[in-house]
């Protein structure tokens, strides 16, 4: 197994990419604190977990001390920390003209500030164990769709802090920070947001090839997939990298412009 005897904190981990990650690294031999907001939700991810394997923690990450608390459940419930893996996340439609800078500081402490805190307040326990950080980004961090303004933004702070920390945690405690950077993925919060767009109720059944070569999009267990490369001693020394999870290339991309992706005139 590939994970081994490491405890990870997964935050975000009651839904989505978040869960999937929790339920690929337990399958890989890891024990898991999984976190989030809705009691209902992370009270089924754990029972379909293996047993002694998972502890649940319901709390909001940008509460006050949230992030020790983690810390400090992970080393009461198993003892150690090895990883830490930053998922959770605000992912809200926004505009240049519907954000104000309430919005934009409240969406900045759930997806930027956070994550920070919570590193910092591992650091010491992942310095002992030679441990990783995995930031879970977006490829909106490199630009972002239009509806998207707060949260791209978010998430490109997100990737400067992971390349930053991936070479002074790396050289100075031996910690190692990473990102993956998932591109259009199936989750809960996905399928209900493109329905409040307009989009029909099984719009993900028929998606464009250039949005999604492979006639539909990714999953959240083929991003759990990534993530646990990443959290793995087989990732080796490899510290301070972002990798974007598409089926195509996200920088640079020029689609043709032609009947193939713009309907032919009738």
């Amino acid at each position: 197994m590939r994970l081994q005897n490491k405890v990870i904190i997964i935050t975000g981990s009651c839904t989505g990419i978040g869960k999937a990650i929790a339920i690929r690294c337990v399958a890989e031999g890891a024990a898991v604190i999984v976190h989030g907001l809705e009691q209902d939700l992370g009270e089924e991810v754990i029972a379909g977990l293996e047993k002694g394997k998972a502890v649940l923690h319901i709390e909001d990450i940008t509460a006050a001390g949230a992030a020790q608390r983690l810390v400090d459940l992970a080393l009461k419930t198993f003892g150690r920390l090895d990883a830490v893996v930053n998922n959770a996340a605000m992912v809200v439609s926004s505009n240049i003209h519907s954000t104000d800078p309430a919005f934009l500081r409240r969406v900045m402490e759930v997806n930027t500030v956070a994550p920070f805190a919570l590193i910092q307040a591992a650091l010491p326990q992942l310095r002992k164990t030679k441990g990783c950080v995995l930031n879970i980004g977006s490829v909106n961090a490199w630009s972002g769709e239009p509806n998207l303004f707060a949260y791209s933004v978010s998430k490109g702070a997100l990737m400067t802090m992971t390349r930053n920390l991936g070479d002074t945690l790396h050289r100075e405690d031996g910690v190692r920070v990473n990102q993956i950077n998932p591109g259009w993925v199936l989750t809960e919060t996905e399928t209900k947001r493109k329905r409040e767009h307009g989009l029909a109720e099984d719009w993900y059944k028929e998606i464009p090839n250039v949005y999604a070569p492979a006639g539909r999009i990714l999953s959240p267990a083929e991003i759990a997939a990534g993530a646990v490369y990443w959290l793995a001693d087989e990732s080796g020394p490899v510290s301070g990298q972002v990798v974007d999870l598409e089926q195509y290339p996200f920088i640079g991309r020029n689609p043709p412009k032609d009947t193939t992706t713009i309907p032919a005139k009738k």
